[in-house]
């Protein structure tokens, strides 16, 4: 199917067919006026804070913030993979999905046979499980584990004999060797004097599952003290270690309901916190925890919790979570870090405290930020300036990776006052700022008397940013308070001007650097001595507010409106990328990074409606 007929048939879905019914058939509506409401069924509520807009053909809940079109609502709420979701709604619409192309078809009827190995093999362990050669495997779940069968069932808990049973079962319907070899099940050495044998053997087998519940690979463990203790799947054409997490499936929904989400070391830490009640837990696959994991976790729960065992090994699983996760960083999406006490693994916790216990420890988890100033400070020798200054450089450097600059210039600032509250720095100096450097300093910056009485032309502002980043300043320069308002949310990334940007980084340092409050004409007065002044000089909006003498807060919410409207601008540029950039190729991934921007931008629309802004 070629992708822009693919955009083509999801545009007339969504044109033939009533949100409100997709959703309805999930959700007992209500209508109220043009919008229908109902519970979400996304979270647990009392009352409604879900609703559907008709006209622009999605739905919002005020509660979780779950947002998207019938498309995403019947992948979420029903777990269905991107096609099938397609399937079922072209099969509402009465309409006929558009034919793949001989090659995607080929590939999609291969993929779906793989699935179907796994299924056959994961029958297979769960079977032996039982049988007498898997009597140790089971006494290890049940005796040492205390697994209830309810919960063998539930995770579809298994043993893996060592005598090459799976390969021959395989084998004997009719499954080729090559295909066994391509999904990992069995291994063939490269010395043709050795024969093929089965990967697992001799271990308790726990299924990994995709977000739809296929199963997809395969984790051993080991039940005697030898290494490697857990044996996992290699990549296979349907499973990628680094993009997965062990129980998703399971835990998306309770997740969901909790607004929590657990992210432990290890398979058997999921199944130990389910048994006590806490379902909503995944784990990575055999590897640290990597980015494209921390983005699925962020779909189900914006501030998932690692947990981790409180010794040595939690910690430097901890750290490096911290350097995983700073690039990715934006507004509203973190981690939070738990360790449990006395080295202890949640099994252990959970069968010494109980879930009461462990339940209070959720409550009182670390921000990254914590984690991130423990990383570079805890048993970091301080004692002279030259040390001192090395912890800071080497902080902030942490934190400029941070991509987002919103975030990343919050988290400096909050390190940069940590130092300055541990180590008892004097008060700082951006080292862009000018006129400070000249002066002493144990001495107030001196005034010089006001003689400029400059005539400001007007030059051509064509650029909506440079025209918002200029309103600002002028109401600055109107206003010096409002400096402390709004510097953090313009500051570098938001200015694309270079010179804007030098005006505006010495309003706000000239502002920071006296030790008196002063006005308007003083801080404009100290900014036209400094090599920023010529530019000020052309900034005739600061003469125009002046003379229209505005309050504060009308200025303050007349920034809140520009604002707002550069960010819808960036939202719709990005928009009109990935709509293009999926067009031209299809990618499921881009499709959902897509949706999610679409969210934000109709919040925003949501926003701006209800409060002017």
């Amino acid at each position: 199917m070629a992708s822009d007929e693919l955009q083509r048939f999801m545009d007339e879905l969504r044109a033939r067919i009533p949100i409100a019914d997709v959703v309805g058939a999930k959700v007992k509506l209500v209508k109220k006026g043009r919008e229908y409401q109902g519970l979400c069924p996304f979270h647990n509520e009392k009352t409604p804070s879900f609703t559907i807009n008709e006209a622009k053909g999605f739905y919002h809940c005020f509660g979780c913030g779950a947002h998207g079109d019938i498309i995403r609502f019947e992948m979420e709420a029903n777990g269905l993979p991107f096609m099938d979701a397609l399937q079922k709604l072209a099969h509402q619409a009465g309409m006929q999905m558009p034919h793949f192309s001989k090659e995607a078809k080929e590939e999609a009827e291969a993929r779906k046979s793989l699935y179907e190995i796994m299924e056959v093999a994961a029958q297979y362990f769960e079977r032996e499980l039982r049988m007498p050669d898997g009597a140790e495997g089971y006494k290890y779940f049940t005796e040492k584990r205390l697994l209830s069968k309810e919960i063998l069932q539930k995770f579809r808990l298994g043993y893996a004999p060592n005598n090459n049973g799976l390969m021959a079962h395989l084998k004997a319907q009719g499954i080729d060797e090559k295909d066994l070899q391509e999904l990992g099940l069995i291994a063939i050495p490269e010395d043709k004097s050795r024969k093929p044998h089965d990967f697992f053997r001799n271990r308790v087998m726990i299924p990994i599952t995709n977000k739809q519940g296929k199963i997809i690979a395969f984790g051993g463990r080991v039940m005697e003290k030898i290494e490697p203790k857990y044996l996992n799947s290699p990549d296979t054409p349907i499973f990628n270690k680094r993009r997965n997490l062990y129980n998703l499936d399971k835990a998306r929904e309770v997740a969901y309901k909790e607004k929590k989400l657990i992210i432990c070391e290890g398979y058997m830490d999921v199944i130990a916190l389910d048994k006590f009640g806490f379902g909503y837990a995944v784990a990575p696959l055999g590897t640290a925890l990597t980015e494209e994991q921390i983005m699925e976790a962020w779909k189900v729960c914006t501030e998932p919790i690692i947990c981790l065992d409180g010794d040595n090994a939690g910690i430097k699983a901890a750290m490096r979570a911290v350097d995983r996760v700073l690039p990715i960083l934006r507004a509203g999406y973190s981690l939070k870090f738990l360790f449990l006490p006395d080295k202890m693994d949640p099994d252990e916790y959970l069968q010494a405290h109980g879930a009461t216990s462990f339940a209070a420890l959720l409550n009182k988890t670390k921000p990254l930020i914590d984690i991130l100033w423990q990383k570079y400070t805890e048993n970091e020798d301080s004692s002279t300036p030259e040390k001192k200054a090395l912890i800071e450089r080497t902080l902030l450097e942490e934190v400029n990776k941070i991509g987002d600059g919103t975030v990343r210039n919050y988290y400096e600032r909050e390190i940069k006052n940590r130092i300055y509250t541990t180590y008892k720095q004097s008060s700082w100096k951006n080292p862009a700022t000018n006129n400070a450097a000249a002066q002493s300093p144990n001495q107030p910056i001196k005034r010089p008397v006001l003689n400029h009485n400059y005539n400001a032309e007007r030059p051509q502002v064509e650029n909506e940013n440079d025209k918002m980043i200029r309103f600002i300043m002028a109401a600055e320069l109107i206003y010096p308070e409002l400096i402390d308002d709004y510097e953090e949310q313009i500051y570098l990334d938001e200015i694309k001007n270079e010179k804007l940007r030098l005006l505006q980084t010495t309003i706000a340092d000239t502002f920071h650097e006296q030790e008196a409050a002063i006005n308007g004409d003083e801080l404009t007065e100290l900014v036209l001595n400094t090599n920023a002044g010529a530019i000020l000089k052309t900034l005739w909006e600061k003469d125009m507010l002046k003379k229209q003498a505005p309050f504060i807060n009308d200025l303050r919410h007349d920034i809140e409106k520009l604002l707002q409207e550069e960010k819808r601008r960036s939202i719709e540029a990005d928009i009109k990328k990935l709509t293009e950039k999926v067009s031209a190729h299809f990618d499921e991934e881009v499709y959902m990074e897509l949706m999610a921007l679409k969210k934000t931008r109709d919040e925003m629309l949501i926003k701006a409606e209800n409060f002017g802004v």
